[in-house]
């Protein structure tokens, strides 16, 4: 299966770096709903044959134009939407909150899965809720997935599972509103990432980058 994760549009707790994961959260600033619309141009080349969003209000507007262009129902699933803040709700990403956040999330990529956000989910927790609806995608048949999502879930969940993706390449790369991470694999066999907001990502045991100091920055 090909797999598509897409962030979602901006949002004005993006533009204020602050750490929202509440559901439903808020909606899309003016330039989040270009960058909705702007999807269905942006994915042209992709067969598209089901479309995921979150259960959080952003990603559902995020899907609505692509959903509209291809005919397609929008599937909503709670299991992947952003990882909880917990206590740490509505903190700025760059404070020392957001910054044990990030350093949180990505130890559950490294396998310190025990880990939990204080008043929120562990690895353990986020990483089986996002797993099941990809597993449920694969096992729609579908040859072509797109799932709108969010910039730390995606991140995470593409370092803890895709064999040449390691944290800190994800680390380092924060995704752009609308940016996209490709990956092709299944359940079973265990997914590789192609491509990386348009950047090829090289195969497992091939020279990578070098991890970069976390950006926290606008992820949710």
């Amino acid at each position: 299966m090909r797999l598509l994760l897409v962030r979602h549009g901006q949002t004005p707790s993006n533009v204020d770096h602050l750490l929202d994961t509440a559901v439903p959260g808020p909606g899309l600033t003016a330039l989040g709903e270009a960058q909705a619309a702007a999807l269905p141009e942006a994915l042209a080349d992709e067969d598209i044959e089901a479309l995921y969003a979150s259960n959080l209000t952003r990603t559902r507007l995020t899907a609505a134009p692509l959903a509209a262009a291809r005919g397609l129902e929008v599937i909503v699933r709670d299991g992947i939407r952003e990882l909880s803040a917990g206590e740490l709700e509505m903190r700025p990403g760059h404070s020392p909150e957001g910054e044990r956040y990030l350093r949180t999330v990505f130890a559950w990529a490294a396998g310190d899965t025990a880990l939990r956000v204080p008043g929120g989910e562990s690895g353990r927790e986020a990483l089986a809720r996002y797993d099941a609806v990809v597993a449920e995608a694969a096992a729609s048949g579908a040859r072509t997935v797109a799932m709108i999502s969010h910039g730390a879930a995606i991140r995470v969940w593409v370092a803890a599972r895709a064999a040449n993706v390691d944290v800190s390449f994800a680390a380092a790369r924060p995704l752009r509103n609308t940016g996209v991470v490709v990956l092709e694999g299944c359940p079973a066999d265990g997914w590789k990432a192609l491509a990386w907001e348009g950047a090829t990502v090289e195969p497992a045991g091939e020279a990578g980058p070098t991890g970069e100091p976390l950006d926290t920055a606008g992820q949710e």
